[in-house]
């Protein structure tokens, strides 16, 4: 075997063990596409022009809540869908939009099905939303008040709250497990990780416990998860960590992509 034939069966090998994920940011210019392939962050660019406002993603499905509609797509492009301006998307059994005059909708086949109205929505994760008077439950086709002080960010998987007072978990009602100005709270739908930024400063939750970790840039406005931890800041840097990928390195390993106003990371 030549030494030319060696290169190519390590590069085959190399493409083999490196699976590329892409990660979806939401920002003022629009959407943008970042790859991911393990603990590497690779070529990007622009994906869908619009003014995005918050962006989701499960299972392959991907929604967008921009200043003139909610866009839905499959990783091969966006479709309107008429519901108008949003301000937070989530992605569960399907897609579910708060709306700025704070109505909350779930998208059934091509038709929207209002549920009720929030005051002041600012996130969305499965069933959950978060708004100024606290956390609201999707329960059937009914709004439910869970409580809390005002929200500003909801984690289905726990589920959690992140509030000025910090980052609540709901079981026999609300406990606060870590203190602090919270503004994310993030966590894994099938698997253990979630993630905050309390203070300015990034956590993750581990065996019941929540320790600081270090990404090495600071704003961060969002998590999301693929084999590695993905967050991104608000002037459009993403920082992956790869002690969560199968082939981790020692440290954090971050991108500037050039975007502003950054809104949001999703990983279908």
């Amino acid at each position: 075997m030549s030494d030319d034939d060696i290169a190519l069966d390590e590069k085959r090998i190399y493409e083999e063990r490196r699976e590329e994920t892409c990660a979806y940011v939401a920002c003022e210019m629009g959407v943008a596409t970042v790859a991911l392939s393990d603990d590497q962050i690779g070529r990007f660019g622009l994906e869908h022009g619009c003014t995005a406002r918050d962006i989701a993603g499960s299972d392959g499905r991907l929604a967008v809540a921009t200043d003139e509609d909610v866009l839905v797509g499959d990783g091969t492009g966006f479709t309107a869908t008429g519901f108008g301006p949003a301000t937070a998307v989530g992605v569960g059994e399907t897609v579910v939009v708060a709306g700025e005059d704070g109505t909350v909708a779930r998208l059934d086949g091509d038709e929207w099905v209002t549920l009720g109205a929030v005051d002041e929505p600012r996130a969305v994760d499965g069933d959950l939303v978060a708004a100024a008077e606290g956390c609201v439950r999707i329960d059937g086709g009914d709004l439910v008040a869970l409580g809390g002080d005002a929200v500003r960010d909801v984690a289905a998987a726990g589920p959690y709250a992140a509030s000025a007072d910090g980052v609540d978990r709901l079981a026999d009602g609300w406990t606060t497990e870590l203190a602090g100005d919270a503004t994310v709270v993030s966590a894994e739908r099938d698997g253990d990780r979630a993630h905050a930024v309390v203070d300015g400063d990034l956590f993750a939750r581990a065996s019941g416990e929540w320790a600081a970790v270090d990404p090495t840039v600071s704003g961060i406005v969002d998590v999301a998860y693929a084999a590695a931890t993905v967050t991104v800041t608000a002037d459009g840097t993403v920082a992956i960590d790869p002690v969560t990928a199968k082939d981790g390195a020692p440290e954090w390993r971050s991108r500037a992509l050039g975007l502003a106003g950054v809104t949001g990371v999703a990983v279908p």
